[in-house]
């Protein structure tokens, strides 16, 4: 393999026409700037440079070498750079997912305030449940994943990845502002044994631990319409189609119509947190991005 600090020699030999001015340039010895011209002209196998009464001049060989050497030098400088600006946290890629709610409501504050930071790290983003991100996680195509999980299920998000948690997100009750039961001073979920219900896709971790919730307070639930949109699950249950258990992130913007409730004693609560694969070094834009979510979730859990 030719060495790029002996393509260097060569380059400055040719532009100076001679050893002594190449050396001089390159603060080495005359001797030193020979010697790399000699071991680089073994490594070739065929003459670089030859004398003549004008001093140093490149041969056919030579030339082509020079013209490749300015592009692998430049190459070169720009690979350093770029592993610089990795290394130091201002380049590279940082790839990023997360479920829909904190993709719409905790990612763009993180993200907003990293690349006003750090402009020069590229930011993507990807969204999906947990059970579909974290397998994608431990597989290395994520960087750092925004995950969910519900305490006291058999529902975790399994090894292999790190888990920072973030903020608690509470399922409040969402009713038709002229359901009776809106104003009730106490309301507790097994008020709601006779009421259908609209929630997320049957499969979907949130459905299934709305679930889970209504058979611990004694009923099966009666679901009438499914959407994994929330925007379309208010606009259901607006229209008195049903009640549902929205989680607070998907709230951030609440139709006048409807009526949002804390269940008494405590609403079911999901776990938010960040995640990354166990095993691969935290980075300093992955750090900084770290700590970047941490704040937007303590700004978020203060504006709650």
């Amino acid at each position: 393999m030719l060495s790029p600090s002996r393509l260097n020699v060569l380059r400055e030999v040719v532009a100076h026409g001679s050893f002594s001015a190449a050396a001089d340039a390159l603060s080495y010895s005359q001797s030193a700037v020979s010697q790399s011209i000699a071991t680089l002209e073994g490594e070739v196998g065929t003459t670089l440079v030859e004398r003549d009464r004008g001093g140093i001049r490149p041969t056919a060989a030579g030339a082509a070498l020079v013209a490749h050497a300015d592009g692998i030098l430049a190459r070169m400088e720009a690979a350093e750079n770029e592993i610089a600006a990795i290394a130091g946290g201002e380049g590279g890629h940082l790839r990023v997912a997360s479920f829909p709610t904190a993709g719409a409501t905790l990612l763009p504050l993180a993200i907003n305030s990293f690349r006003a930071a750090h402009p020069g790290v590229e930011v993507t983003l990807a969204e999906g449940e947990p059970d579909e991100i974290a397998p994608r996680l431990r597989a290395g195509e994520f960087d750092l994943a925004l995950l969910f999980e519900f305490e006291g299920v058999g529902e975790r998000l399994g090894t292999g990845i790190r888990r920072f948690e973030l903020i608690e997100d509470p399922l409040h009750l969402a009713l038709p502002a002229t359901h009776p039961l809106a104003r009730r001073r106490k309301l507790h979920l097994e008020d709601l044994r006779e009421e259908a219900w609209v929630q997320t896709s049957v499969n979907s971790p949130c459905a299934r631990h709305v679930v889970r919730s209504c058979h611990a307070a004694g009923f099966e639930p009666r679901v009438t319409f499914e959407s994994d949109d929330y925007q379309t699950v208010q606009g259901l249950v607006a229209a008195g189609v049903g009640v549902a258990l929205i989680p607070q992130l998907a709230l951030s913007a609440v139709r006048s119509d409807i009526h949002i409730r804390a269940l008494d004693p405590s609403s079911p609560v999901r776990k938010v947190l960040a995640a990354t694969r166990r095993g691969t070094p935290v980075t300093p834009a992955l750090a900084t991005m770290l700590d970047t979510v941490r704040e937007a979730s303590r700004s978020l859990a203060t504006a709650a």
